[in-house]
Formats: structure tokens, C-alpha cells, sequence
């Protein structure tokens, strides 16, 4: 009796090509399910970024964002795991073919696009341009099409029950550590925020687009252009319609480009001052008001009161919701307290960058010297 074998032959060389494909296959969609779902709350927000992007009646879909994110997670992980242990290769073949062909076009229209910097399909481990997503994805189409024409007869190597069992762990597994991590923080930071990382010397190796500026003018219905240091005289006749900027070489983004701190009360940016403490500086991380869980007011309140070091609030909320938290946290409190915050504690700044620095709607974030010393998620103090 034949052993039951995906393949005609494990030794025939349409075999050993079969195995590599489906061998890197699974190792890129168990490194991008695994990533993801070390930090999840990441991948619902670049959802969210792309529904943003996409505008009109895609917005309306932005709570359905965390499902989207915990499907795409899923999907990855278990095609991963089935791929790498030789489960139903051939209906795994076939899942990650129609994969790819949904996602190939796709990224194609987001590279010509770009409607976001980068896909997030790594997460923050491994950030690509939209481009490089779409050559990736290409390749991976590929090596999928590779490995259903090296199928010449498809048998199940396992016995269901134990597949079953097998793919029940692994999804167990992967909601498991999404859970975890939706209460706690990432297993592991991505992030130039992480702890130890002194934040001064990530912001340093930017550098700014290089750019020559084109200009149009215009004389007797006939537009030319020019260059800056060919600019015609107004004694000419010439006039001027527009200017176009030229990108000759992309500037490069520093790790840290966006850390900026605004107190609310009286605008001024304290950035330099929180980065320069040589005490402990305990920031509390509330990117959208609306959003916190408000089961941790009180703890907020502990933090003001226990705290002997500067302590502040950062948010990306507008001046509503702002006043909607201070009365919250004086019915918790008293008036001074909400007197010390607002005039001194409460800061604004970039949305995007407060949830970066912690997945965790409130977080706790601590610098000291520029140097991140610890954070948390405010549910585990």
C-alpha cells in the first residue's frame, strides 16, 4: 500500500520544490500572524488608518476594525501552522491562493496610491514600504501557484482527529495571547519607545528630503519652466503661475519624529523639559478620552496623589472631551486636584504618536533622563 503523501514523490525534484515553497510560505505567514498577534491593538489601528484613508462609506466600518484585526491575525497563524505541519495542504494551497489574490491587487492600488506610509503587514518588527508589500505579495503568489502545480495527488499525511485537535491549539493559542496582551502590553516592544531606549538619541539620524523647486511662468499663452537659479525678470513679460517641488532624494524619518508636548492650559510646548528631568517623569497616556476605560479614573487620581514627581496627562482629545475627563477626576478627587491638572499637568499631542509609545488607553509611560524607565498598562497597577 502507497504511504499517503501530498506529493507523487518526497525525493522527485517537483517534490523538494513543493516542500521549500510551502516551507516559506508558512515561515511568512506564521512571522506576520505572530507579530500581529503579539500586538494587536497595532494592527487595529492601522486598519483604522486605512479605513480613515480610504474616506466616505469606508469610515462607517471603523468599529468593525478590532474583528477585522483578530480575523487577519487568525487567518495568518492557522495558515501558518497548517502549512508547516503538512495539514490539508492542498485546501491550505488553495485558502492561501485566494489570499493573494485578494491581497496583490490590493496592496498594488495602495502602492500607486499610498494612502498610508507603510502596510503594517509585520507590524512594527518589520516595517516596509507600500511597495516592497506589493513585490512581496507578488512573490508569495508565486510560490503558492509553485505549490499547487508540484501537487500531483493530494492525501491527508494526518488522521482528522488530531488535525483538529492540532489547529484547535494553535487558535487557542493565538486568541489566548491577543487576550493577554489586550490586558496587559506586547510581549515584545517593536517600538523606539521601549524600555531603556533614551528617547534624545532616537531622535537623532533624520535628515530631510532633498527637493528642487520648478517654477511655471507664463508669457503670451506660452508656460516654461524654470529653475531656481534660472528665474526670468518680471521685465520679460513673464508671469507667475506655480511652483512644483521635486523630490530628488527621500529624506530618511528618525525613530522618534513626532515626540512633541503641548501644555493645555497656556500652549506652551514642554517637550525639552520633560526630556531633561532627572527625576522620574510619569506621563499617563490617554490618546482618545472617549475611548479610555474609565474603570481606571481612580487609579488616576492614586497616580496624582502618591506620586512626589512630576506627573502628566497626555492626550489627543479635543477641548470637550478634556473638560468632560477634568470633571470626571474632580467628582473622583477634589478641586485642587483638578486645578493642578488643568493648569499644569494636562498636555496635548499627536494622536497617532500617544498611541505608539503605549498600547494602552490609559497607559502609564516614565522617563527619566530621556530614558524610558518603565511603562504599563494602568489596568496592572
Amino acid at each position: 500500500m502507497k504511504a499517503n503523501k501530498p506529493f507523487a514523490s518526497n525525493h522527485s525534484p517537483f517534490a523538494i520544490i513543493g516542500h521549500c515553497s510551502r516551507l516559506l510560505i508558512a515561515a511568512v505567514f506564521l512571522f506576520s500572524g505572530a507579530v500581529k498577534a503579539i500586538d494587536p491593538l497595532g494592527t487595529v489601528y492601522k486598519i483604522e488608518d486605512y479605513l480613515k484613508a480610504f474616506g466616505g462609506f469606508m469610515t462607517e466600518l471603523l468599529p468593525l476594525a478590532t474583528v477585522a484585526a483578530v480575523c487577519l491575525i487568525c487567518v495568518e497563524c492557522l495558515l501558518g501552522v497548517a502549512m508547516l505541519l503538512n495539514i490539508r495542504t492542498r485546501w491550505t494551497a488553495w485558502l492561501s491562493l485566494v489570499f493573494y489574490m485578494v491581497m496583490t491587487p490590493l496592496t498594488l492600488w495602495i502602492a500607486l496610491t499610498n494612502p498610508v506610509s507603510d502596510c503594517g503587514c509585520f507590524g512594527d518588527a518589520l516595517v516596509l514600504t507600500n511597495w516592497q508589500t506589493f513585490y512581496k505579495n507578488v512573490v508569495l503568489l508565486a510560490l503558492v501557484i509553485v505549490l499547487l502545480l508540484c501537487m500531483k495527488r493530494m492525501h491527508n499525511p494526518w488522521k482528522w482527529p488530531l488535525e483538529l485537535m492540532v489547529m484547535s491549539l494553535a487558535l487557542a493559542g493565538v486568541l489566548t495571547l491577543m487576550a493577554w496582551t489586550h490586558f496587559h502590553l506586547p510581549l515584545i516592544d517593536f517600538r523606539p519607545y521601549r524600555i531603556g531606549n533614551n528617547l534624545p538619541e532616537q531622535m537623532e539620524g533624520g535628515r530631510a528630503p532633498m527637493v528642487d523647486y520648478v517654477f511655471v511662468y507664463e508669457r503670451n499663452g506660452e508656460r516654461q519652466e524654470f529653475t531656481t537659479d534660472s528665474l526670468p525678470s518680471k521685465d520679460e513679460g513673464w508671469q507667475f503661475v506655480e511652483r512644483h517641488d521635486v523630490i530628488i532624494e527621500e529624506g530618511i524619518e528618525a525613530p522618534v519624529h513626532d515626540f512633541e508636548l503641548t501644555r493645555w492650559f497656556d500652549g506652551e510646548v514642554i517637550t525639552d523639559d520633560i526630556l531633561t528631568s532627572e527625576e522620574p517623569v510619569t506621563l499617563i497616556v490617554m490618546y482618545d478620552i472617549q475611548k479610555a476605560d474609565r474603570e481606571q479614573y481612580q487609579k488616576i487620581v492614586h497616580l496624582f496623589e502618591e506620586t512626589p514627581s512630576p506627573i502628566y496627562i497626555l492626550t489627543g482629545s479635543n477641548d470637550d472631551e478634556i473638560e468632560a475627563l477634568m470633571s470626571d477626576l474632580e467628582a473622583l478627587s477634589d478641586e485642587s486636584l483638578r486645578s493642578r491638572i488643568e493648569e499644569e499637568a494636562l498636555c496635548t499631542a499627536d494622536p497617532v504618536m500617544l498611541k505608539t509609545i503605549v498600547r494602552a488607553n490609559p497607559g502609564v509611560f516614565v522617563l527619566q533622563n530621556g530614558t524610558v524607565i518603565d511603562k504599563y498598562n494602568l489596568r496592572n497597577r
